[in-house]
């Protein structure tokens, strides 16, 4: 029985599960859209929402706690100088997920996950 596990695995290990969520982030960050599968999107979104929220107030340790979740220095920069300034008056809900059609080759059900503008 699987009652009360919550969190997704993703036929992963807990490190590469890690790694493929940064990396996950980062490219909503720089991209500020990306197709998914479902899944991941529903996983990916509180994740992005979070640092949203932390970039909202610009201090060297908001910006350092963004460096250790993702590290990678032109995202944290995107975050908190373009995609943070757009939500200061915006208390949650900076990002859409919207159904697209199965992928092609598995049928995986696909979502695009983008930033509310």
């Amino acid at each position: 029985m699987r009652h009360r596990k919550a969190g997704r695995k993703f036929g992963r290990n807990p490190a590469q599960r890690a790694a493929m969520l940064r990396q996950l982030t980062i490219s909503m960050i720089m991209h500020e859209r990306i197709a998914t599968t479902e899944a991941k999107a529903k996983t990916l979104r509180p994740m992005v929402e979070r640092m949203v929220t932390v970039a909202r107030e610009d201090t060297g340790a908001n910006r350092k706690l963004i460096m250790s979740k993702i590290d990678n220095p032109v995202a944290t920069i995107k975050l908190f100088e373009v995609i943070a300034p757009r939500y200061e008056s915006t208390n949650g809900g900076y990002t859409r997920i919207s159904k697209l059609e199965p992928r092609r080759g598995d049928a995986a059900p696909m979502a695009l996950i983008e930033f509310v503008e």
